[in-house]
């Protein structure tokens, strides 16, 4: 389904984000991996699956330029990388919020800002953001997080309209609860409580939220462009 297409997976080490690099090798992809630092995980991830791996800060501009200088064409950008402070409104720092914003929105800026111009000059390319139900107005969720992932949704939309004359899709996908580690860490009575009014009955497994990223990747989806994709296993229309 992606033979011969390089990815470029940003914030892919754990959770989804591995989860979709092995099954984007089962697909036939190229496949480059990112990481804040070179982690543990990250290292073991590139090795088990002989990917090229590349690290650095989201929000630092000229460390993303360096890093995805050195890499070539990429045929699609899928930018994971996210912050997520789970505090009560009143007790949310300046830096809480500035965090959140440099990793969750202008993370995602500063990569797509180094591949849209050879994306553009090909005529050809895919950017898919990693959002999440919480960017929702009828989903509760810290504010910090939320607000983040509300603005990347609307600047998935604002790109994909700027740059669809240079057939550059830009999509996003909004995974509701899913079985991670960060998940397990964060349980408490209140997110079981709203796991709890899930109609399919159960968080969603990463390679399920892995399988519609992917699909946004390949050729299947020519015709598709500024969406966002709940997949929550019908959370959101749950009142």
């Amino acid at each position: 389904m992606l033979e011969n297409k390089t990815i470029l997976f940003v914030g892919y080490s754990r959770g989804i984000g591995a989860a979709t690099a092995k099954l984007a090798k089962n697909y036939g992809a190229n496949v480059i991996l990112h990481g804040r630092t070179e982690s543990k995980e990250l290292v073991i991830l590139s090795q088990e699956l002989n990917y090229k791996y590349i690290f650095c800060d989201v929000s630092d501009e000229e460390a993303v330029k360096r890093e995805v200088g050195k890499l070539g064409s990429i045929d699609v950008l899928v930018n994971n990388a996210g912050k997520n402070y789970s505090k009560p409104f009143i007790q949310l720092t300046t830096e809480d919020w500035q965090r959140n914003f440099e990793v969750n929105v202008l993370g995602p800026v500063n990569f797509s800002k180094v591949v849209i111009p050879e994306m553009s000059e090909r005529k050809s390319g895919r950017i898919i953001n990693v959002s999440s139900i919480k960017g929702y107005d009828h989903v509760a969720g810290t504010s910090a997080y939320a607000s983040s992932k509300a603005a990347l949704k609307r600047l998935t939309s604002s790109m994909a309209l700027e740059f669809a004359p240079y057939n550059i899709l830009i999509n996003a996908v909004a995974p509701g609860f899913t079985e991670t580690e960060m998940t397990s860490v964060r349980m408490s009575p209140r997110i079981q409580g709203q796991i709890d009014k899930i109609p399919l009955g159960r968080m969603a497994k990463p390679e399920e939220i892995a399988e519609m990223i992917l699909f946004l990747a390949s050729d299947k989806a020519n015709y598709i462009t500024g969406q966002t994709f709940c997949v929550d296993g019908g959370y959101s229309i749950n009142g």
